[in-house]
């Protein structure tokens, strides 16, 4: 059986915290934790079927939990802008942001709605276009932005020459090429908020391996099966041997966004072996994030691309 892992977390019971990709997985777990600390939480789904359902998971933990579902789909950046609009009319601030959605490895290359790789689109490009867009309300909270990425961004590389993949497309390298893309629009995020005056500290996350849906069957996107890696994830995680389980997967990012230890501008993930499961704990930072020139030009690409600039 797997042990079971907790960290101590501070009162929350005055922050606003938001969770993308929080309906399933280690995204729900990250929102649990946060609501039993007493945050506020902002639960933006693209199912909103699947989100009040986590919604009423968490309360049946939590039963006193306040959860705002709402409805977002970062594949669209039509969707981001309707979504950051109804928050900036409400005009609360936060003070945390989670930007942890994601989707992996699709068979064959697909697109978003506005023509970007899927991966690059979900993984990067969406959460940059939320993040702009909320960066107001950012300012406002003088939020911890924890940006949650991957083992995967400790290898391959950007895809520089062809960021979408038209040409070429490999399922597993786009996808290291979407988290080492987040990884540094994370870095860049916390060292324009230190010259800028912002107030934000962002840094990064990993959750190391643990059996969630981004592995499984998922016909929508072309993989009608589950995949043997998460078959095989999953009856190492039920017997608790050297992967995690989703609820201490997500102990990362809670610790990266709440623990006041955790700072701007560094890397969070689980301490065990290889650092694919255990107790949270920061890490040394992969190479392939290592590059300010690179967070740069990442930087101003992303802003290209989704046409929104980080404007207060």
């Amino acid at each position: 059986m797997p042990k079971t892992i907790d960290i101590p977390v501070p009162d929350l019971s005055s922050k606003r915290a938001l969770v993308t990709g929080a309906s399933d997985g280690i995204g729900v777990e990250i929102a649990a934790r946060l609501a039993r600390a007493g945050a506020e939480i902002v639960l933006p789904v693209r199912n909103e079927k699947k989100g009040h359902a986590a919604a009423d998971r968490i309360r049946s933990r939590t039963p006193e939990a306040r959860i705002d579902v709402r409805a977002l789909n970062l594949s669209s950046l039509a969707s981001v802008s309707a979504f950051a609009d109804g928050m900036l009319r409400d005009g609360h601030p936060l003070h945390i942001l989670i930007n942890n959605a994601g989707v992996m490895s699709p068979p064959t290359r697909q697109e978003t709605v506005d023509g970007f790789e899927l991966q690059l689109g979900t993984n990067h490009l969406g959460h940059v276009a939320l993040t702009a867009a909320l960066l107001p309300l950012l300012i406002a909270g003088r939020a911890r932005v924890t940006s949650q990425i991957s083992i995967a961004a400790d290898a391959n590389a950007v895809h520089w020459d062809d960021i979408n993949w038209r040409e070429g497309y490999d399922a597993m390298r786009s996808y290291s090429s979407s988290k080492i893309a987040f990884g540094l629009f994370g870095l860049e995020l916390d060292r324009r908020s230190a010259r800028e005056g912002w107030g934000i500290a962002s840094n990064l996350s990993h959750p190391g391996i643990t059996p969630t849906n981004l592995l499984a069957a998922q016909p929508g996107m072309g993989r009608p099966d589950d995949t043997t890696s998460v078959k095989v994830i999953r009856r190492l995680s039920r017997l608790g041997l050297i992967v995690g389980t989703p609820a201490s997967a997500a102990l990362s990012a809670v610790y990266a966004a709440t623990n006041p230890d955790a700072v701007g501008g560094a890397l969070y993930g689980p301490k065990g072996f290889q650092h694919l499961g255990g107790a949270p704990a920061e890490q040394k930072m992969y190479s392939r994030l290592e590059s300010e020139a690179d967070a740069r030009r990442m930087w101003d690409l992303s802003e290209q691309l989704v046409d929104r600039t980080f404007a207060v």
